[in-house]
């Protein structure tokens, strides 16, 4: 009986284990491509994402996205990061799809933001979202919207998440059905709902400042 006890435990903490998926293994990128518009005719365009010391590092320019080759839907995503020099911009997209559908380089998504003293803010990338108090967080509704010249941000819940500038910061994002909620060292930071998009790829952003990732894992929801 002790023996079957055992086997039963070790087989669903195994099925358990088996469920979360690191994006970044710490070694290649391999489950990741890369879209940067000014790698497509400048020979000498760097790529702005590789692995320095077991970690990811998104260099800020050139300017672009990684993103992951598989869809995904209705899972929890954990994010460890830091600015590894000057704080600045950085993001991560949820539900990517179509590629460069703003601004020639930012593909359709909704961005959950890393931006120094922004972390956890929405953007909508050609795609929407909504939140409770929309026109306090967003601004007057006539102005609202996911392309150029309309209001694509949503602000956060708070700007007193994040840990001092160095340290690394924890952002979950769990997206379940139309709704994703993110959470920022352990604070909720946004909790959205009726997004237009359920389903896409991952992508993480250069966009102008150094940030190393030390995890990247995806866990479906049950």
């Amino acid at each position: 009986m002790k023996k079957l006890i055992l086997l039963l435990f070790f087989i669903s903490t195994t099925t358990f284990a088996q469920k979360t998926i690191k994006l970044f293994n710490g070694k290649d990128l391999n489950n990741w491509f890369v879209d940067v518009p000014a790698m497509d005719n400048d020979p000498k365009a760097i790529n702005p994402f590789i692995i320095r010391n077991g970690l990811l590092v998104s260099l800020g320019e050139p300017q672009g996205h990684l993103i992951t080759k598989d869809k995904y839907e209705n899972y929890r995503l954990e994010v460890e990061y830091r600015f590894a020099g000057k704080p600045g911009n950085c993001g991560v997209l949820v539900h990517a799809s179509t590629l460069r559908a703003l601004y020639k380089q930012f593909p359709k998504s909704i961005e959950v933001q890393m931006m120094h003293d922004n972390a956890g803010d929405f953007w909508c990338i050609a795609e929407d979202i909504s939140v409770p108090d929309m026109e306090k967080r967003r601004g007057p509704k006539a102005n609202w919207g996911s392309v150029d010249g309309k209001e694509r941000r949503i602000k956060n819940l708070t700007d007193n998440a994040e840990k001092t500038l160095g340290e690394w910061n924890k952002m979950i994002v769990v997206c379940n059905g139309d709704k994703i909620k993110v959470w920022v060292n352990d604070d909720v930071v946004n909790d959205g709902f009726g997004a237009t998009v359920q389903k896409g790829q991952v992508a993480l952003q250069a966009e102008g400042a150094e940030v190393e990732f030390r995890k990247v894992e995806l866990t479906p929801l049950k």
